[in-house]
């Protein structure tokens, strides 16, 4: 068999992929090859980030309108329409304008399975036969991760993340299984597209890699939303009679029996949401001689070999993915020309945004896990509606802010803000420190009267007086 060959070979063409094949190729002559089995796009652009968010915002902007004087406070949720700009959102399912964007870009697209073959070398697997490819400078393997499905609801069929965007039957009770951002998120449009929502989380509180005064407020919220949020439970049983995968968003069969706690319950759908693995099973990664292990770890791996995404074990998150891709297509970019490798900070700090109501948004370290890694830091906390910008957005506001310095007047190590649509607040935390910004700094950084922004005053005028 003969082989093809790309200066770039990409495995996987989700945004990661995407960015990786485009940022090592744009503004040159050099060619690329991405290989993908199923949507071109990836899970984000149609069974996560977008679906969600396009069915999470109206629910938003209608419970602000419940909470603001002046408006009605009976708006009814459209279900049909609401679906409606889902399925707008994730073109219907149809790839076609990310192929177009491929397109222009000057990159080729290979419909099938890639497998690693040899150095360099990928065997693409389709229903028209199998077909060769070479890569002369590099390999980026972006293919994602998959959804771990607990040994006890193997035999039920259940929903996962991919339902539960992709709904098209309303369950009229259902029993979501974990206490992640997926789940949370699931149970606000869950509920308010009328389904009677159980959250049955192993642990003591939601979201153990935030504030926990950010997962209180987002279990008030679920509470207030008429989710039953159940702490300390296990599933010990679940059966099913007639389980089977009706198709993407319908209900897999008949009612779910569980056993939770010793007590037996029934649910028209359980929705299990309890990680993800990276999809390393099908690369051929034996065929270089890699283990899993040696795959995770990059000083193992050939200098041709690149991973990005979430199969690289990283943050899941897609926009961390997308930047590790664009460091990563710079990066081949830049050997190819004969350039020195580009320069990037070892303490780059990952963002991510909760849409529940109310919202969370993170970045950088918590104090809990300053505390776990010996960092002695300083830590302010405020309520947000002491910035009027805040108390203006709903008549209902509420949260708090946090950040965490390091001691001694040091820089911004980590900021949290949990309540009425803080997401926009999260970028100049983050700017701030990647900017290596101190308090004083922050100080003279004066956020216009009255928006929200003006709770970094108030964080720092609490820093002051501490």
């Amino acid at each position: 068999m003969s082989a093809q060959t790309y200066d770039v070979v990409v495995i996987g063409a989700g945004p990661a992929g995407e960015n990786a094949a485009d940022y090592a190729t744009r503004d040159s002559s050099r060619t690329a090859l991405m290989v993908e089995r199923e949507l071109v796009g990836g899970e984000c652009s149609y069974y996560a980030c977008i679906p969600s968010k396009a069915m999470l915002r109206p629910i938003e902007v209608r419970a602000s309108v419940r909470h603001l004087g002046g408006l009605p406070d009976d708006i009814p949720l459209d279900v049909a329409a609401l679906l409606a700009r889902r399925d707008y959102w994730v073109s219907d399912y149809s790839d076609a304008g990310q192929e177009k964007w491929a397109q222009g870009a000057g990159i080729d697209i290979a419909r099938g399975t890639g497998r690693l073959i040899g150095e360099r070398r990928v065997l693409i697997t389709s229903s028209d036969g199998d077909r060769e490819v070479e890569a002369r400078l590099a390999v980026v393997v972006a293919t994602g991760s998959s959804p771990v499905i607990p040994d006890v609801f193997a035999a039920v069929s259940p929903w996962i993340s991919r339902d539960a965007t992709g709904i098209t039957e309303v369950p009229t009770s259902i029993a979501v299984i974990g206490g992640g951002v997926v789940s949370v998120e699931a149970c606000h449009w869950l509920a308010a597209l009328g389904a009677k929502v159980t959250l049955v989380v192993r642990g003591e509180r939601l979201l153990d890699r935030f504030e926990r005064f950010a997962a209180d407020l987002v279990a008030e919220g679920l509470r207030a939303a008429g989710v039953d949020v159940r702490f300390g439970a296990q599933v010990a049983a679940a059966s099913r009679k007639g389980a089977a995968d009706t198709g993407l968003g319908k209900v897999h069969g008949g009612p779910v029996t569980l056993t939770i706690g010793g007590a037996v319950e029934e649910f028209a759908e359980v929705l299990v949401a309890t990680g993800r693995k990276p999809a390393t099973d099908q690369l051929g990664l034996d065929s270089i001689g890699l283990t899993p292990a040696d795959f995770a770890d990059p000083t193992a791996r050939p200098d041709w070999l690149h991973v990005v995404g979430d199969v690289g074990g990283q943050a899941p998150l897609t926009h961390w993915g997308k930047y590790k891709a664009r460091l990563v297509g710079d990066l081949i970019a830049a050997r190819a020309d004969g350039l020195p490798d580009p320069v990037v900070p070892d303490d780059v700090p990952v963002p991510q945004v909760v849409f529940t109501d109310p919202q969370v948004a993170s970045v950088g370290i918590t104090e809990a896990e300053a505390a776990a890694q010996d960092i002695d830091v300083e830590c302010v906390e405020v309520d947000l509606t002491s910035a009027s910008g805040t108390a203006l957005l709903r008549d209902d506001a509420g949260g708090t802010a946090k950040l965490v310095f390091a001691a001694g007047g040091g820089n911004l190590l980590g900021a949290t803000f949990a309540g009425t649509e803080v997401a926009e607040l999260l970028h100049a935390a983050t700017v701030a420190i990647v900017g290596h910004l101190t308090p004083e700094q922050l100080w003279h950084a004066v956020p216009s009267y009255p928006t929200a922004s003006e709770v970094w005053l108030r964080l720092l005028e609490a820093y002051r007086a501490r």
